[in-house]
């Protein structure tokens, strides 16, 4: 289908892959009943017909996602802006191209908001090239296919299974790294930080990185702007790792502000994010589970 909707016109390949989300989600039942139940952990005085105009949203944008990185293929950064538009001017990008400069390292945090796709190609061919960190997929002839057109524009993947010294080169030799760590994560891996008031467990691993590193961690996020029909990328704030010599501590706080940083996106848009996944799954001990 992916092959598919790449020769369609834009907008048919949009309608198309909004229709088979929708459809999806369907048959999915499971995954409808968690991202209503994640709506109302994190909107407990929201009423239920707006939780479900959200949820409905999100997976239509599930569906837009894919239809927009099928068929992203500028052939230069000018016409790539047709696409996606970024702020390089801003005073929260300055902070990035000022940790650039002075040879650091760049943490670049974005989430399962919008469409982090095209934020990744898009940032490639208007800016720099970036490695990124991404899961593995199961089916290896999607794994190639979607590893094929990241890479198409210059970005590097490195696998999550594999890829701690790899993104401590690459973030010691100054380069960007791109993560997504808004999903939930289990207790080997994780700490657990509030996330609309509640306890969620977060990967330890970017604030780790950032610490061993001196990295910037850098929140962007491209959210889609009916009015523009393109993305429009939103800069979060620049976050320098805690140092205060207490690791366990350092990790926790650096790992709350990006998460908060995450969390002003997806209020502010609720609509885009990927409200099916279980992100409260994994819970402190003793505490009983929430799905």
């Amino acid at each position: 289908m992916f092959s598919f909707v790449r020769i369609l016109p834009r907008n048919a390949a949009v309608s198309l892959c909004i229709a088979t989300a929708r459809l999806t989600f369907c048959v999915l039942a499971d995954r409808r009943k968690a991202g209503i139940r994640n709506l109302e952990i994190a909107f407990p005085g929201m009423g239920p017909d707006e939780r479900k105009r959200i949820l409905h949203s999100s997976i239509e944008n599930i569906g837009r996602t894919v239809a927009e990185f099928a068929g992203f293929d500028p052939a230069t950064s000018e016409s790539s802006r047709e696409t996606i538009r970024f702020d390089f001017e801003s005073e929260e990008f300055i902070a990035y191209k000022k940790a650039k400069a002075e040879g650091r390292g760049v943490l670049m945090a974005t989430a399962h908001i919008g469409n982090w796709e095209v934020l990744l190609s898009g940032f490639a061919l208007q800016h720099e090239p970036i490695f990124f960190i991404a899961r593995e997929i199961d089916n290896p002839l999607i794994d190639k296919m979607f590893t094929e057109k990241r890479a198409k524009f210059g970005s590097r993947q490195l696998y999550k299974s594999d890829s701690a010294k790899s993104v401590l080169k690459a973030l010691r030799s100054g380069h960007s790294v791109g993560v997504l760590p808004d999903t939930n994560t289990d207790l080997r891996e994780g700490v657990f930080v509030p996330f609309f008031g509640i306890e969620a467990c977060t990967t330890a691993g970017v604030a780790r990185f950032a610490i061993r590193t001196n990295a910037l961690i850098f929140p962007m996020f491209a959210i889609w702007d009916r009015n523009e029909s393109r993305y429009v990328v939103y800069n979060g704030q620049p976050i320098e790792p805690s140092n205060t010599g207490n690791p366990e501590s350092d990790v926790l706080e650096t790992t709350i502000a990006f998460t908060s940083e995450i969390e002003k996106i997806i209020r502010r848009f609720p609509e885009q994010w990927l409200w099916t996944h279980r992100r409260w799954k994994t819970r402190p001990p003793g505490e009983a589970d929430l799905y």
